[in-house]
């Protein structure tokens, strides 16, 4: 009810189990995916898992009521582009689904505090690390390093386009520019790039 009532948003089609879900996308060609962590024959990681191996595919949302790491991690890891609570309200859920269609990614702010506390203790500290760090990051021109560190602090698009006084379709060619040269899969992996090689 929720999703059909805004003028932006259809649902094409709904499914019970995993199994289900894998067989419907070809038919009904969603733009998002609503995905269930716990379900009965095939459970939602590894729906998703068989959607990214498939190539071409919708964007995934993972809901779920368990704000386990596990799920969270094991979700992403296999390719979904947000992982979100239930009892998140309507408007951060429609808020998320038109992210995640754009192109950005979503996670519970609950689950990237403890996400950002399990990266934490692995970041580099020795100056030999601090260099293979910057090493990394050296295909980046300062600009590109400017959005990283954005993203990484959470701005959206638009809010880094007003802070470095770009058009938000220039961040969006950064964002792609930066994802390519660093071999990262979305911004989720941006976030912890940059925390991994102290950027920020």
């Amino acid at each position: 009810m929720v999703l059909d009532a805004q003028e932006d948003m259809t649902v094409v089609g709904e499914a019970g189990d995993g199994v289900a879900a894998l067989a419907a996308v070809p038919q009904v060609a969603p733009d998002v995916v609503l995905m269930d962590i716990r379900m009965p024959r095939m459970d939602g990681v590894e729906a998703t898992r068989r959607l990214s191996a498939a190539g071409e595919l919708p964007k995934v949302l993972v809901l779920t009521t368990f704000d386990l790491d596990d799920y969270a991690f094991a979700a992403l890891k296999a390719g979904a582009s947000g992982f979100l609570l239930k009892d998140a309200g309507p408007a951060e859920l429609l808020t998320a689904i038109r992210a995640v269609h754009g192109g950005d990614a979503v996670v519970a702010p609950s689950t990237t505090r403890r996400m950002l506390d399990h990266v934490i203790p692995h970041l580099p500290s020795a100056a030999g690390a601090v260099d293979a760090a910057q090493a990394r990051l050296a295909p980046l021109t300062d600009r590109e390093r400017e959005v990283l560190v954005a993203v990484a602090r959470g701005l959206s698009n638009s809010e880094i386009a007003a802070e470095l006084f770009l058009a938000e379709a220039t961040v969006k060619t950064h964002i792609g520019r930066i994802l390519h040269k660093l071999g990262l899969r979305d911004r989720v992996h941006m976030v912890i790039t940059a925390y991994e090689t102290g950027l920020v």
